[in-house]
């Protein structure tokens, strides 16, 4: 968004993360706070385009949307972005093998998931019912297929929230899953490398909506 914007401010609750955000350099007009998306550290009317990329299933949906309200300018935007986690993946002819392995691995967790998840699952529903401006939309599936390769695609499954809930409350059964889990894929690909490259699918979704003038 840097080219298209006078001032970029990134927000999160994390610290590491902001440090990683700021080890990327070449963009003069990008500043990053620690902060939360209810309690916003901007001015009344200040903002054009407020965005959250997989995050906005965690806010709390009442204080992010009066915050919102309060921040944006008049015909300000919203965009938020995620996607729900019924991707698939595929290599060669055994692409629906693959996507059952993952099911699978999901399957394992699901008495850690958080109800959050099944909010983004929901591709955010009730927060755009919620949202009190007239002007919005919700556009449920934005394909989108990538190569990646098996070490980062179990990478990707390590990073979901239910994953590291496992692995706090059980850290040997969570490597146990972990490795399980590519050396299946591994198997069913028939390859030995964990950099071989498989394809996956994922399903965006996003909530767009302007306020009024």
């Amino acid at each position: 968004m840097a080219p298209h914007f006078q001032e970029v401010v990134g927000i999160d609750i994390s610290e590491c993360q902001l440090e990683e955000a700021r080890a990327v350099t070449g963009f003069n007009n990008i500043t990053y706070r620690k902060g939360t998306a209810e309690e916003l550290p901007f001015p009344d009317a200040s903002v054009d385009l407020l965005t959250a990329a997989s995050a906005a299933h965690w806010f709390d949906q009442q204080r992010f949307l009066l915050e919102a309200g309060r921040v944006l300018k008049p015909c300000g935007c919203m965009a938020l972005l995620g996607f729900a986690d019924n991707f698939r993946l595929h290599y060669g002819s055994c692409g629906d093998r693959l996507t059952d392995i993952c099911d699978e691995f999901k399957k394992v967790l699901l008495p850690y998931t958080s109800t959050r998840v099944a909010v983004a699952n929901t591709k955010l529903q009730e927060l755009y019912t919620a949202i009190p401006f007239p002007d919005k939309e919700r556009i449920e599936c934005i394909p989108l297929k990538q190569q990646i390769s098996v070490r980062n695609i179990v990478g990707f499954m390590e990073s979901f929230s239910m994953y590291q809930a496992l692995q706090r409350a059980e850290p040997d059964a969570a490597t146990a899953l972990l490795q399980r889990t590519l050396d299946r894929f591994l198997k069913e690909m028939g390859v030995t490398s964990p950099d071989t490259l498989m394809e996956v699918t994922l399903e965006y979704f996003c909530v767009l909506a302007s306020k009024p003038e």
